[in-house]
């Protein structure tokens, strides 16, 4: 069976089917199982949400990070601290991460499920997406980051890419020109 999407408790939801393969599956057994679009505050109540992660854009260019622990590219982002929303999370990770800042405000796109090995412990992830007017900010290498690069899906990044980041660039960069109306002030938030 394939991919379906379903309304479930007021959230669009991208489900596997019981016998079809996860949406992305990693080389380390990592699998994004889910992708829910619904209201930024109201996450599914299945698993914890500790992560938020942004899909910054520049054209057609989506900015991914080089993760020195994991090494492999992924998309920014990083551990929502106590006390903190999943959006200011993902501001603070991209900045602490790449050195940039979204122009105007980043777009909520939904919540991805995952599923991580070994122990299959599920949890969401928040993803939202936004622009950028300027690639040029100074970069540094830091103690998570080696390196950060704008990625246009059809070139080869030199090493691992991270395939559950890469398919969460791609849903949003959909969102981007559907609920953003293509332009990150544009957004909504729910």
């Amino acid at each position: 069976m394939s991919r379906a999407i379903t309304r479930a408790g007021g959230h669009h939801v991208e489900v596997v089917a019981p016998d079809s393969p996860p949406l992305a599956v990693d080389d380390r057994g990592n699998a994004l199982v889910t992708f829910v679009r619904g209201a930024e505050g109201k996450p599914p109540g299945d698993a914890p949400l500790p992560v938020a992660l942004v899909a910054l854009w520049h054209g057609s260019r989506v900015l991914m990070a080089f993760n020195r622990f994991r090494q492999a590219w992924e998309l920014p982002g990083g551990r929502i601290d106590t006390g903190e929303t999943a959006r200011q999370a993902a501001v603070r990770e991209l900045l602490e991460e790449t050195s940039h800042v979204p122009h105007g405000q980043l777009c909520f796109v939904g919540f991805a499920g995952f599923t991580l090995a070994p122990d299959e412990r599920a949890e969401y992830g928040a993803l939202f997406t936004g622009q950028v007017a300027d690639v040029s900010p100074l970069f540094r290498p830091n103690d998570e980051i080696a390196a950060i690069r704008w990625w246009d899906f059809r070139e080869s990044l030199p090493g691992r890419l991270q395939p559950l980041d890469a398919h969460l660039a791609e849903l949003s960069r959909n969102a981007l020109t559907s609920t953003c109306h293509g332009t990150a002030l544009g957004c909504r938030t729910s």
